[in-house]
């Protein structure tokens, strides 16, 4: 019995996941599943440019804005729900489409999540402590203390991550990345994995070009009203935390503005590193036409 299939679609941000993705969509007649975790949150849409009505063209849509920055939503409650969810597409469809540049996010579904032992809430607490008196430094130079080797891949900014890490090192007595790429079970669907393209460059200027249409649209708005939830895990991402200092008048727009392309920029960097790391089946050009050849060449087959 032929198993079904989730194509999943990469890339760093701004290069055309989701165009792409509608588009193939439409052509084998499925969902979309998003793993953009700056899309979850309802009160998050223009600095994480969740697709508009006109942009879904009609295709449904599942796990966007779906949730509340003020309920903690965790990687390992997207791979629960996600793989809930494609178990039910799979009983009346036989493909599935997987969007995102969350690519953690993306891979817990694929291969599933390591498994890590528990961390008790002292120990969090513990950390979280540490983390409000001494700052985000005091946690980078600890888990490179505990563990240099995922030091040198993790995000250093995201202290999230940082948090979950040391937790890990802390009662476990092990580094965190040693629970890293254990064997896992396989799933019960085949994966196509594309990965959408762009010379360096040119993704640059596209993303430059894209926060300038988001303050058009009204970021600086939008975050304004986010402005007393800016503790939230789910503010501490680009395109929101660079625009709070402007709200206490420490820095003028113009540069909190330039600050979200750069962190945009070396958060595509960052992408890219991951991709590097984590190969695909097939590299796609971003402007690649979604047609009945590309199909074929994926070893798919036109619905409509």
């Amino acid at each position: 019995m032929q198993r079904p299939k989730l194509i999943t679609i990469s890339g760093p941000t701004a290069i055309g996941k989701t165009s792409f993705s509608v588009e193939l969509a439409k052509l084998l007649g499925c969902p979309i599943l998003s793993s953009d975790a700056r899309q979850f949150y309802k009160e998050m849409e223009i600095g994480t440019a969740v697709p508009t009505a006109e942009e879904r063209q009609g295709v449904t849509h599942h796990f966007i804005q779906h949730k509340s920055i003020h309920k903690p939503y965790s990687v390992g409650d997207f791979e629960k729900d996600a793989v809930a969810l494609l178990d039910t597409i799979f009983k009346s469809s036989d493909v599935a489409v997987l969007v995102g540049g969350s690519n953690l996010y993306t891979d817990a579904v694929v291969r599933r999540l390591d498994d890590f032992p528990d961390v008790p809430n002292d120990i969090s607490l513990m950390w979280q402590k540490a983390y409000e008196a001494k700052g985000l430094t005091h946690l980078q130079n600890e888990l490179k203390r505990l563990d240099p080797a995922y030091y040198n891949v993790v995000d250093l900014q995201n202290h999230v991550r940082l948090l979950r890490a040391l937790g890990v090192c802390t009662v476990s007595k092990k580094p965190y990345s040693s629970f890293l790429g254990q064997p896992k079970k396989e799933r019960s669907f085949d994966v196509i994995s594309i990965e959408l393209t762009m010379p360096r460059e040119e993704l640059y200027e596209r993303i430059n070009a894209r926060v300038d249409t988001m303050v058009a649209k009204g970021l600086v708005e939008e975050a304004k009203e986010l402005l007393p939830y800016k503790e939230l895990n789910a503010l501490q991402t680009v395109g929101y935390r660079e625009l709070f200092p402007y709200f206490d008048g420490e820095v003028s727009l113009m540069e909190c503005v330039d600050n979200i392309k750069k962190n945009t920029r070396r958060f595509a960097k960052r992408q890219l590193t991951w991709l590097r790391n984590h190969p695909v089946k097939y590299k796609l050009p971003h402007n690649t036409a979604v047609s009945g050849g590309l199909l074929d060449v994926l070893g798919l087959k036109k619905t409509i």
